[in-house]
């Protein structure tokens, strides 16, 4: 974020816009005051407005007049309806940004002023620890400096890459969806643990720290993953006994898999929602 001071509303203020306005607010993008909030629901508008001491609002064409950064952050089943609501309302230099999951930037554009600058994110559920992946392209009229403002509210909670639209329904399916293999993977890991005499709290402990701990050992030394796992591969020893049961159940061919089953999936969804949106 330049030092230029901003305001950031969410329309929408679930999950996704929890964890923006903690990271947010944890890495000093924005002081409490400069962000807005608003959602349907005036319990959620309650707690977000205790808990960081943001600026909160029911009425969803205020906050589109009042806000430089407007974050869309309703459900993707009702952002058509939200759109039309609140497009009039929008100023000329406001900038748009989507974490509506496989809403395309054609379909967010087709429902908001023609000069619209919209940025579209796909970001995952571990930004609610701070630790997100998020990708993000831009609109049409989306500037550079619209990227780098949408790259600091990212930031915040995780990190960064910024990718040509079509390859966000790859991200779906790799860091998007992601969360949910890895679960898979440390639940596995614990059963096995169990299965050799573990607590089922120590053998998930161990196998959610030891998931943490590698993905950690990777990002901060670059190392390739091979070489990492050679390090603790020794001749005759168990990791190679280990690793040998894994490739002759299709380990790797089996994640690869679902990777590219929830990217085509997530095409396809983009392509209803599309058409969905067209007007």
């Amino acid at each position: 974020m330049s030092k230029e001071r901003r305001t950031v509303g969410f329309l929408g203020a679930g999950n996704m816009a929890a964890a923006l306005i903690k990271g947010l607010l944890h890495a000093g993008v924005f002081l409490p005051s400069e962000i807005y909030a608003s959602d349907a629901k005036a319990d959620r508008l309650k707690h977000i407005q205790t808990t960081h001491g943001i600026r909160v609002t029911s009425d969803n064409h205020e906050l589109a007049r009042t806000v430089d950064v407007l974050v869309l952050a309703v459900k993707p089943q009702v952002l058509d309806r939200v759109l039309d609501a609140i497009a009039g309302d929008l100023r000329r230099d406001t900038l748009v940004i989507s974490v509506a999951a496989g809403v395309p930037l054609e379909a967010l554009e087709g429902r908001l002023p023609s000069h619209a600058r919209v940025v579209r994110s796909m970001p995952n559920t571990p930004a609610t620890s701070l630790a997100g992946a998020t990708a993000i392209s831009p609109g049409s009229h989306a500037t550079e400096s619209d990227l780098e403002i949408a790259r600091s509210l990212f930031e915040a909670v995780g990190r960064v890459v910024t990718l040509d639209e079509p390859l966000l329904d790859a991200v779906t399916g790799l860091s998007g969806s992601g969360p949910a293999y890895i679960m898979l993977i440390i639940e596995a890991l614990a059963d096995g643990g169990v299965k050799m005499g573990l607590h089922r709290d120590t053998a998930l402990l161990l196998a959610a720290q030891t998931v943490y701990g590698s993905a950690k050992l990777l990002l901060e030394t670059g190392e390739h993953p091979g070489r990492l796992k050679d390090m603790v591969t020794s001749p005759g020893g168990t990791a190679i006994a280990g690793l040998h049961t894994l490739e002759s159940g299709a380990l790797r061919k089996t994640l690869i898999d679902a990777v590219e089953s929830a990217s085509l999936r997530a095409a396809e969804l983009g392509q209803q929602m599309t058409q969905k949106m067209r007007k």
